[in-house]
């Protein structure tokens, strides 16, 4: 049997981008296929998305047009290894690991069609951010079916490669980044006296507001920052200790500190 779409690795992110296509009916459940080792992750994909599942990656080269790797990028070799190549069968080949380019794809599968991509997790309440950049062999049809199939999670732009460690760094890696901000800014409500749960709330709600707005009105963040910023207030006494302990160095450093891991992924 064919399939639309076949799905190396049952992880969380492939959990993400396909009950978010399943939504929005970009694909139906039985044009997809998905292979996970684990018995009991094939069992959950049965009966939570009604999906076709296998243990054997084989199946999916084999019987897909477009071919999702979701893997660790540290078995990239391992399942190249066990996958065998038939002359006629070249799906579109999308990976979504950290820090493999397109090089070592197509050393994987050769002369084949590969978009390299970078989704991340708020994909799986469809405000991904998804970056992608494809090889020389990809289609403009095969580009469109990777522009419709990402845009179901979220927002999607085209980069060129050299710029996807970076964006591994910021905005694949960012969600963990701006959690701990969110956390810290509850924790400082907490030692302010306010509840646990409305400190959490607050924090939230103050983050995700705050980014809608500087998207809406394209704004500079340093604009909206002086206009919060009254002289001798609130704000500007916090902005002052974030600057001594060092907030925005810190920031920074986690972003570069997360692109030099993403360019050692890839050797």
């Amino acid at each position: 049997m064919s399939f639309k779409l076949g799905i190396i690795g049952g992880g969380v992110m492939a959990e993400a981008i396909i009950s978010r296509l399943l939504q929005n009916n970009i694909y139906s459940a039985d044009s997809i296929i998905v292979s996970e080792p684990l018995s009991s992750r094939r069992q959950f994909w049965q009966d939570q998305y009604g999906v076709s599942t296998t243990g054997n990656n084989q199946d999916i080269l084999d019987n897909s047009e477009v071919l999702l790797l979701a893997i660790k990028p540290q078995i990239f070799n391992l399942v190249i290894s066990n996958l065998h190549f038939n002359s006629g069968q070249k799906p579109l080949i999308l990976s979504i690991l950290a820090g493999v380019s397109l090089a070592k794809l197509a050393n994987g599968f050769p002369d084949f069609p590969i978009v390299r991509v970078m989704p991340n997790t708020p994909a799986m309440v469809g405000q991904a951010m998804t970056a992608l950049s494809p090889n020389k062999m990809v289609t403009e049809t095969q580009l469109n079916v990777t522009l419709s199939l990402f845009s179901a999670i979220g927002s999607v732009i085209s980069v060129p490669e050299y710029l996807m460690d970076g964006v591994t760094g910021l905005s694949g890696s960012g969600p963990a980044f701006v959690a701990l901000m969110i956390e810290a800014l509850a924790d400082g409500g907490v030692a302010s006296g306010l509840p646990r749960s409305i400190a959490l709330q607050l924090a939230t709600q103050t983050v995700l507001g705050t980014a809608e707005l500087i998207k809406q009105q394209n704004l500079h963040p340093a604009i909206l920052k002086d206009q919060v910023t009254s002289p001798g207030g609130t704000t500007i006494a916090g902005v002052a200790q974030l600057e001594e302990n060092g907030f925005r160095h810190a920031v920074i450093s986690a972003v570069t500190a997360a692109y030099k891991r993403s360019q050692e992924l890839g050797k």
